[in-house]
């Protein structure tokens, strides 16, 4: 399974239904989510500063986490980013690969 770091910000109304229903419950609705698309949450955080929260999951491919990404920006209670997690394994395997490449302008 892919891993996905997911960091956002509620909106006026998100915010006010984190006020009503706490943050455990948003926790619960993001497993939920996540597992109606066969994947799961590593760690929910809420925070201070430009994000008001920080998640890592693990999705089975790029389709499922865009479909609970996307499901979630629809609600206009959440704005989000997502960043695919590689593991040093990957990256080795990455290394190795051989890619045709020619810088611009050369």
């Amino acid at each position: 399974m892919a891993k996905y770091l997911i960091q956002g910000s509620y909106s006026l109304e998100g915010h006010k239904g984190l006020l009503k229903d706490g943050g455990s419950l948003r926790r619960e609705a993001t497993v939920k989510a996540m597992g109606s698309v066969g994947g799961g949450v590593e760690a929910f955080y809420f925070a201070f500063g430009a994000d008001d929260f920080v998640i890592i999951v693990d999705a089975p491919d790029n389709l499922s986490a865009a479909a609970v990404a996307l499901t979630a920006a629809a609600s206009g209670a959440v704005q989000s980013r997502i960043t695919v997690l590689l593991t040093p394994e990957e990256v080795d395997q990455a290394t190795k690969k051989s890619v045709a490449y020619r810088p611009p302008g050369l």
